[in-house]
């Protein structure tokens, strides 16, 4: 079995265990720090890669999982808005609607 795969598993389960006892004591830190810790093992693991190759894979995912965020609030802005004009069409029908019947 390769080393770097050991070393995942390694860190994989520790990192559970960090973000367990962090849960506990109610110690985000701790269990934001487990789930990095993990999620390193678990690509040091499956990929069978150094711990630097996993950095690098990690800050590619950290720059896309931004860029994924600012776009949601960008789509969340628009929806919004799509949503007032939507209402405002809808008044502006029923002020018509009111118009003709008088």
């Amino acid at each position: 079995m390769n080393w770097d795969r050991m070393e995942g598993q390694w860190k994989q389960h520790r990192g559970k265990a960090v973000r367990h006892w962090g849960k506990i004591m109610n110690d985000e830190l701790s269990a934001i720090m487990g789930k990095n810790e993990e999620l390193v093992g678990k690509l040091q693991e499956r990929q069978g890669i150094a711990k630097e190759g996993t950095a690098v894979l990690l800050q590619a995912y950290k720059i896309i999982v931004k860029q994924l965020k600012q776009a949601n609030i960008k789509l969340k802005k628009m929806d919004i808005e799509l949503g007032r004009k939507k209402l405002e069409v809808k008044q502006l029908r029923i002020n018509d609607s009111l118009k003709k019947r008088k």
